[in-house]
C-alpha cells in the first residue's frame, strides 16, 4: 500500500464577505516534490497559504498532512507537525549574527533558551552552522544580520525556516525583491536541499523564469478556483491559463523556450 502525499488538501473555501478568496480547491505534494502556485494578483495565493499552515480557518475542506489533519490547527501547531514557512518580507533579528539567527530558531524548536553569552553562545552551534552551510551562508555566520544585503537575508531565512526541521516548507515569493543572479541562486539552493532532505516545496512566485525553471508541477488560481494542475510544459500551453494572464508576455515570452519541464528539454 502506498504512503499518502505529504500534502492533502481537500475542497479549500474561504470567503470574505461575498468574495471566494479560495474556492474548492484540491491539491496535494508529494514528499520531495517542488510545486509552484501561481495566478494573477488576488487569485488567493496567499488565503491558501494561510489556510495551509493553519493561519486562516477554512469555511470549508481538509489539509492533512501524511494523513495527519491539521486543518485550522495555527502556524504554531502547524510548524511542530512539521510545516516551515518563509515569507514575502524577510525577517530577521538585525541585532544578531547570522549565526545566532539560526541557533535561536534552533533553540525554540528545542523548547531552549538562546542566550548569546557565556555558555549560552554555544547552544545548537554546530547544527546552526551545518543549516549556514547548507543555505550557502557559512562565510558570514559572524556578521551582524542588519549588515547583510537582501539576497543574504533571504538566504538566512530559509537557514532559520530549516532549523525547524520541516517535512513541508512553504515559500512566499522567495525571490520577491532579490536581483536575477540571486533570485537563481536561492531557487537553486532551495531545490537542492529539498531533494536532499526530502522536503515537499510549495512556493508562490511572479517570476515566471523561476518558476518553469525548478517547478516539477504548477497549480494555477484564477479568482480563487484552481483553473490548471500539471507540468510545466502542459500549463504554459494551457487556454484557461493564457485567458486567466490576458496573454500577459512576461508569463509566456519568458517560459516559451525549452525549460526542465519540456520533454524535448537536453
Amino acid at each position: 500500500m502506498s504512503a499518502p502525499p505529504l500534502l492533502t488538501a481537500t475542497g479549500l473555501a474561504r470567503a470574505w464577505g461575498g468574495v471566494r478568496a479560495v474556492d474548492d480547491v484540491s491539491f496535494s505534494v508529494a514528499a520531495g516534490e517542488i510545486v509552484a502556485l501561481i495566478g494573477p494578483n488576488g487569485a488567493g495565493k496567499s488565503t491558501c497559504f494561510n489556510l495551509i499552515n493553519g493561519q486562516l480557518q477554512p469555511d470549508a475542506g481538509r489539509v492533512l498532512l501524511s494523513g495527519r489533519d491539521i486543518t485550522g490547527a495555527g502556524p504554531a501547531r502547524a510548524f511542530r507537525a512539521g510545516v516551515g514557512r518563509t515569507f514575502q518580507i524577510a525577517a530577521t533579528f538585525a541585532s544578531m549574527t547570522v549565526r545566532e539567527n539560526v541557533q535561536t530558531a534552533l533553540a525554540a524548536g528545542r523548547g531552549q533558551i538562546m542566550r548569546p553569552w557565556g555558555a549560552g553562545r554555544n547552544v545548537a552551534r554546530d547544527d546552526a552552522m551545518r543549516l549556514l552551510a547548507l543555505s550557502g551562508m557559512a562565510a558570514q555566520a559572524e556578521r551582524p544580520a542588519a549588515e547583510l544585503a537582501y539576497g543574504d537575508v533571504k538566504r538566512l531565512e530559509l537557514a532559520i525556516a530549516l532549523a525547524g526541521a520541516p517535512r513541508l516548507l512553504l515559500m512566499d515569493e522567495p525571490t520577491a525583491g532579490m536581483a536575477p543572479a540571486d533570485r537563481a541562486d536561492l531557487m537553486r539552493t532551495a531545490v537542492a536541499v529539498a531533494r536532499k532532505q526530502n522536503i515537499g516545496v510549495l512556493f508562490t512566485e511572479h517570476d515566471m523564469d523561476a518558476v518553469f525553471a525548478h517547478a516539477d508541477r504548477i497549480l494555477v488560481l484564477d479568482r480563487g478556483r484552481l483553473i490548471a494542475s500539471g507540468a510545466p510544459a502542459d500549463v504554459r500551453d494551457n487556454a484557461a491559463v493564457r485567458a486567466a494572464y490576458l496573454g500577459d508576455g512576461v508569463l509566456f515570452a519568458a517560459t516559451s523556450g525549452p525549460h526542465p519541464g519540456d520533454p524535448k528539454s537536453s
